[in-house]
């Protein structure tokens, strides 16, 4: 519990532009770029003795370097002159839907060890994946605490997700009668750090089942609130919830993994993205994070608790058979769930089915 909420409350430091010490065999500390300040290089500087670097996903560094890079690991680090290390600067580097020339060129270096662990914490605090971070002096740790700043252990870092996933708790529950479905009540789950909620929508008496339908679905605030076009999740959302009316029961677990979880600020960066011409994958990898970085170990801990182990998924996505199956729960059929496209949500459908393998024929 405590490493978690280590973790969690590193994240938060970041998104208010405050260094951070990741401990380690080789300490760092960071700064995300994406809200760096003048009070907060400050403090990094305070920190440690040496000049910082900048890590960054490769597509992103290759972006900014305008020429490929050899991809050694999961980061990129680029050393700055003084003249790049400005606020207005990093934030036009980590963003791409901010990108302009730079007036100088970064060059490459070796990246720290604990890369991975550093941009991993950037994920995870739902900033855009670029960091400033350098070797912590040997009083680091003094002048951290001197100071009020957070320490979070990197291994602590790399296990948050599948420690949190596998710590959910059901928090409450309630009966919430729907149009489509009026048999209907919400459990809310909540991780041990008090971070995500994710939510499972339950038709009926599922438990009861031999193998109920379920349906995995990502939050969209865009699709399922307010009905934007450019998606089909507020389709499949309402669809889904009227079908397992129809059988009468079913589960739809409403994860709290918007974007394929880069969050909803990011994802509205890769729909400016889209706007110039690039496809649902592209846009998510230009912003540093992976295709999809949803975790479905979460899902599979719900249905657990809910006393659910054999099911028959609603979805197009191969992924999240394969995913559920290795976190142990037996999907004995995958039930088709696809919509039209609509004259918007075209190119984002064809992108599904060839890029990301999703079955919509």
């Amino acid at each position: 519990m405590a490493r978690l909420r280590a973790v969690h409350r590193a994240g938060a430091e970041l998104r208010r532009g405050s260094p951070i010490l990741l401990a380690g065999p080789a300490p760092l500390v960071l700064l995300a770029a994406e809200t760096a300040g003048p009070r907060g290089l400050d403090e990094l500087a305070a920190l440690t003795p040496e000049p910082p670097v900048l890590l960054l996903a490769p597509v992103r560094a290759a972006s900014v370097l305008h020429r490929p890079v050899e991809q050694a690991g999961p980061a990129i680090a680029l050393r700055l002159p003084a003249a790049l290390l400005a606020p207005e600067v990093l934030h036009s580097i980590a963003d791409p839907t901010e990108d302009q020339s730079l007036p100088l060129h970064p060059e490459t270096t070796t990246a720290p060890p604990a890369s991975a662990a550093a941009l991993e914490l950037m994920k995870l605090a739902r900033l855009l994946p670029a960091v400033l971070c350098a070797p912590a002096g040997p009083s680091a740790a003094e002048e951290a605490a001197r100071q009020g700043l957070l320490a979070v252990e990197a291994a602590d870092v790399l296990a948050y997700r599948p420690s949190a996933a596998a710590g959910l708790r059901k928090v409450a529950e309630a009966a919430a009668p729907l149009d489509s479905a009026a048999d209907t009540r919400i459990v809310a789950f909540r991780t041990e750090d008090g971070g995500f909620e994710h939510l499972a929508i339950i038709v009926g008496a599922p438990e009861a089942q031999e193998a109920p339908l379920v349906r995995l679905h990502s939050e969209c605030f865009t699709g399922d609130l307010l009905g934007s076009l450019r998606c089909d999740c507020g389709a499949q959302l309402k669809g889904a919830i009227r079908r397992m009316a129809e059988e009468g029961a079913g589960v739809l677990l409403y994860l709290a993994q918007e974007g394929r979880s880069i969050g909803l600020v990011n994802k509205l960066r890769a729909y400016a993205l889209q706007d110039r011409g690039f496809d649902t994958l592209d846009a998510n990898r230009a912003l540093g994070w992976g295709a999809d970085e949803r975790n479905f170990l979460v899902a599979a801990t719900m249905l657990q608790q809910l006393g659910i182990r054999r099911i028959r998924l609603l979805t197009n996505n191969p992924d999240k058979v394969a995913a559920l199956e290795a976190c142990g729960i037996e999907v004995v059929a995958r039930e088709p769930h696809a919509f039209p496209p609509n004259g918007v949500n075209d190119e984002y459908l064809a992108t599904k089915a060839r890029r990301f393998g999703h079955l919509l024929d």
